[in-house]
């Protein structure tokens, strides 16, 4: 179990996090078309309206966790729905990539080192836990099990009659994605964590 401290580093980046992934969400399905979260309220930066209470505890602990899924219609966007659902699941884990490169930009410039951070709540640790939670969040997203955002980008790709196959799996993709947590963390391990660490070694340099 995290320190106090630590706790309290780690929730102040997830109110960040969280609340810019599931905005870039609504904002993309507002620009396609679709009003739903628009009429939501969850066009805002307010993080209440956005925060999953399980979902952002879990990641404090364990580690991994999500935020209160942005609700959307595709048959109210633009051009393909399958496509454009795509695109607003994409722009979740986008925007999660973009806040990680933005802080790692303090250490490519100099102004913070990641080289002794301190306490918890220093300048340099609030920094590192920023841009390794962004990345975590961006790749756990990006894993092709529903709800997550992977899975919506993977039905765009398939072929649709494929699609219209795996969609009675989706029902199900809660308890698999808790099956991959909790009895094959090797799994997560090397789709989240380990592209997590390249993306972060690449961006601090």
């Amino acid at each position: 179990m995290p320190d106090i401290q630590t706790i309290i580093a780690r929730v102040l980046v997830l109110i960040i996090a969280f609340t810019v992934h599931e905005l870039a969400h609504a904002l993309t399905a507002d620009y396609l078309g679709d009003p739903t979260p628009r009429r939501m309220g969850r066009i805002t930066l307010n993080p209440l309206k956005h925060l999953d209470p399980f979902g952002t505890i879990l990641l404090i602990v364990a580690g991994f966790g999500w935020a209160k899924p942005v609700m959307v219609n595709p048959m109210n966007m633009r051009g393909n729905p399958r496509t454009s659902m795509a695109i607003v699941a994409a722009a979740g884990p986008l925007s999660n990539l973009i806040l990680a490169t933005i802080g790692a930009m303090f250490v490519r410039f100099g102004l913070v080192s990641l080289a002794a951070t301190g306490s918890a709540l220093s300048p340099a640790f609030l920094l590192a836990e920023f841009i390794w939670i962004n990345l975590i969040l961006a790749f756990f997203n990006l894993i092709p099990i529903p709800p997550l955002d992977g899975s919506k980008i993977l039905f765009a790709i398939l072929p649709a009659e494929l699609v219209y196959r795996l969609r009675p799996l989706e029902q199900f993709g809660f308890l698999i994605l808790m099956g991959v947590v909790f009895f094959a963390p090797q799994v997560l391990q090397a789709v989240i964590v380990e592209p997590a660490l390249a993306t972060m070694r690449l961006l601090i340099g």
